[in-house]
């Protein structure tokens, strides 16, 4: 289910235009910014044993719900980032039919649970939304709820706190730098299927729905609508013009065109840069997969991986309710895609080539280092729970796989079933971070009426190579946007600083790099969104590297 073009107002348009903070991004200075850098050891490797080993976490999001069906089928996301300051990774887990949680991270893979009294959240970010240096938390909310704040107080305590001026009902939820004066700034997309429920006439709709970038101004926000409908289910904030600013995605359900839109001056023009894009966008990811300098970007959507007779008579009577007619030149397809620039400059979907194209009833779907090889490999998390679809399944479930796939090292795929990474607890939102702090990416999703679920990385592989940026005194002291070249004897890495991206879920500002067995590293070359370039040398695998600027 997902993806009718968004549009895009004239008078939106004439306000965007009119914004007077939105300076094109400075030049990169002749000589390197001078920063400091710290470096400390990770701890010990885990077990090589060439697999993943499965953590229940005890938080389960939607089993007080009696019955599933759309749209609390769509389940919830998770986020993680350093909340208390130990040098540790914690997370946060939304949840639709109960208050979300924080897992404080103790090490060792211990968590201890802390319930956080917001309530039916769907989309979380963990973000350092007023630039005190502490991370936040930023919830959506099932139901007609604006989007919630809830302020880091410290010593392991959280309030909620208002966002001023952000007043209208989100699903998904984006922060960056969007206007280059370095406070972060708020994307969010509504699911107007959801607002219909509420017998909201057209008028009322389009007042409350749609699109909308919040630009951060001494501590407000001022909303500019950039679509009055949408059916976002994930938004993707980067470079799609090749400007070295960060543009806008939104990724839409229900057969809705996705929107994108890229800077123009002081201006946000509508583009639509893609020749194909997914029916029914779900999540939203980039990375560069041959290390060769292009940026590819990854959409999933439904399409069976498995064509077996069994698993298509279980997918056909409800896909043959959901493919809408599409015209000779619509670009959607109901497949996965993965956007590669073409010699031209022109994305091309390159995912049915690279392995990727289909992969089940797929939600969120993320790039991470797995192997610690150097090359970005796939984790995408699958399944189905609605009664009013699957109702001739038992439960009314689909129960799909996950499917992890290897970069061959070429930014093609190979499905890597060996790494035991195939649950089928019907996972939603999913990200990939070092909870463990031993270098290799560990994977964490969580799932819809099953436990979320730790999966501890005990692959045999490199080293890894973790990143802290801290920028004090600035209003992003994450240094969110920054892009990072680990230059290496067996090629450049490149990486950037986000805090949201595949499906509801919230990254950790801490950048990880996997080092090949044997590699050296040179240098660290940072690119903050401010221009200014910073070059680290006197590298070490397996540390942990805080870099002040």
């Amino acid at each position: 289910m997902r993806s009718m073009a968004l549009g895009t107002t004239l008078v939106g348009l004439l306000v965007l235009a009119a914004c007077a903070a939105a300076p094109a991004a400075a030049p990169p200075p002749a000589a390197p910014l001078a920063v400091t850098h710290t470096a400390r050891d990770l701890a010990p490797p885990s077990a090589c044993e060439g697999r993943f080993v499965a953590h229940p976490l005890g938080v389960t999001t939607g089993a007080r719900m009696r019955e599933i069906a759309t749209y609390a089928s769509n389940g919830a996301g998770l986020a993680a980032g350093d909340l208390d300051g130990d040098g540790r990774l914690d997370l946060v887990l939304a949840s639709i039919d109960r208050e979300a949680t924080i897992l404080w991270n103790d090490g060792g893979l211990r968590v201890v649970p802390q319930p956080l009294e917001a309530r039916f959240t769907r989309a979380v970010t963990v973000v350092d939304v007023d630039g005190d240096g502490a991370l936040d938390i930023t919830f959506s909310h099932r139901g007609r709820a604006a989007p919630s704040l809830w302020r880091n107080l410290g010593a392991r305590r959280f309030a909620a706190a208002p966002l001023p001026g952000v007043d209208s009902y989100a699903y998904a939820l984006a922060w960056a730098d969007l206007q280059g004066d370095g406070a972060l700034d708020l994307v969010t997309g509504a699911y107007d299927a959801e607002l219909k429920n509420f017998g909201l006439t057209p008028d009322e709709l389009r007042v409350a729905g749609g699109v909308t970038l919040y630009e951060q101004r001494d501590g407000a926000f001022v909303g500019h609508r950039l679509a009055d409908r949408a059916e976002a289910l994930a938004i993707g904030l980067m470079d799609l013009d090749d400007d070295a600013r960060p543009d806008v995605w939104v990724g839409n359900d229900f057969a809705v065109p996705d929107a994108c839109w890229v800077r123009q001056g002081a201006a946000w023009r509508p583009d639509y840069p893609f020749a194909q894009t997914s029916h029914s966008t779900m999540s939203i990811d980039w990375g560069d997969l041959a290390n060769d300098g292009r940026m590819a970007l990854f959409t999933t959507d439904m399409n069976p991986g498995d064509v077996s007779v069994e698993v298509l008579a279980q997918w056909l009577p409800v896909i043959s309710t959901l493919e809408e007619k599409h015209g000779p030149f619509d670009p959607q397809i109901m497949a996965n895609t993965l956007q590669v620039r073409d010699w031209r400059g022109a994305w091309q979907n390159e995912a049915a080539r690279r392995g990727v194209d289909a992969t089940g009833w797929s939600w969120s779907g993320r790039f991470g280092d797995l192997d610690n090889d150097g090359f970005l490999d796939l984790y995408v998390v699958n399944g189905m729970i609605a009664s009013n679809l699957f109702g001739y399944l038992p439960g009314g479930e689909l129960v799909e796989a996950n499917r992890a796939f290897r970069n061959r090292g070429d930014g093609t795929f190979a499905a890597a079933p060996e790494w035991g990474l195939g649950d089928t607890a019907s996972g939603r939102g999913m990200l990939p971070a070092d909870m463990d702090g031993d270098g290799d990416l560990d994977v964490v999703v969580n799932n819809l009426r099953g436990q979320a679920v730790l999966f501890e990385n005990r692959l045999c592989g490199g080293a890894g190579l973790a990143v802290d940026l801290r920028w004090p005194g600035s209003p992003n002291p994450y240094a969110i946007g920054a892009r990072l070249e680990l230059v290496t004897s067996a090629g450049t890495l490149r990486r950037d600083v986000r805090v949201s991206s595949g499906y509801l879920s919230g990254d950790a500002p801490r950048v990880h790099f996997g080092v090949p067995a044997g590699a050296t590293l040179e240098r660290l070359v940072i690119r903050y969104p401010d221009g200014a370039v910073a070059d680290v040398r006197d590298l070490r695998p397996h540390t942990l590297i805080e870099v002040l600027r």
